[in-house]
């Protein structure tokens, strides 16, 4: 057998991997039942869904028929690090500048890390995850998130 997509195959593996993670990581909880799922229940079902689906991708990337297609090309360490620092930031900023000036400066810092970042587009983005955001976590859950900074006199 010889690799068609090193992309797909490489991709499979990691899904592997990280699905074998989760259910292996879920074990130390306890499963409950059907009718009263423990907390393993969700993240081992998770995990072995993932390695399913991963060795299915890791399955169709081999083949009796060779092929360089979709070779995998340089790591993009440049969106890896603008992606991990902006979730850094945002994480640290939370508490102190509150959800509604903090998660737009996380989707315009991450935006970047893409080729076709666009100003428009990141601010539309930003507009409507923030909006979203506090209308899930904020109204709809109930979540005590800080919205505003403290300096403002607000709250969740």
């Amino acid at each position: 057998m010889q690799i068609k997509s090193q992309k797909d195959f490489w991709s499979g593996l990691m899904f592997i991997g990280v699905g074998v993670a989760f259910a292996v990581g879920s074990l130390e909880y306890s499963f409950g039942n059907s009718a009263r799922p423990g907390p393993a229940y969700f993240p081992f079902g998770l995990g072995v869904l993932m390695a399913v689906l991963g060795a299915m991708v890791l399955f169709g990337a081999l083949g009796k028929s060779g092929g360089d297609g979709d070779p995998v090309g340089a790591f993009a360490w440049r969106p890896l690090f603008i992606i991990l620092g902006s979730v850094a930031l945002f994480g640290f900023l939370l508490p102190r500048l509150g959800m509604l000036i903090t998660l737009p400066l996380l989707v315009l810092i991450s935006s970047t890390a893409s080729e076709e970042f666009s100003i428009k587009g990141a601010l539309i983005n930003a507009a409507v995850l923030t909006v979203a955001s506090w209308a899930v976590f904020s109204k709809g859950l109930n979540l005590t998130i800080p919205l505003l900074p403290t300096i403002f006199g607000a709250g969740a």
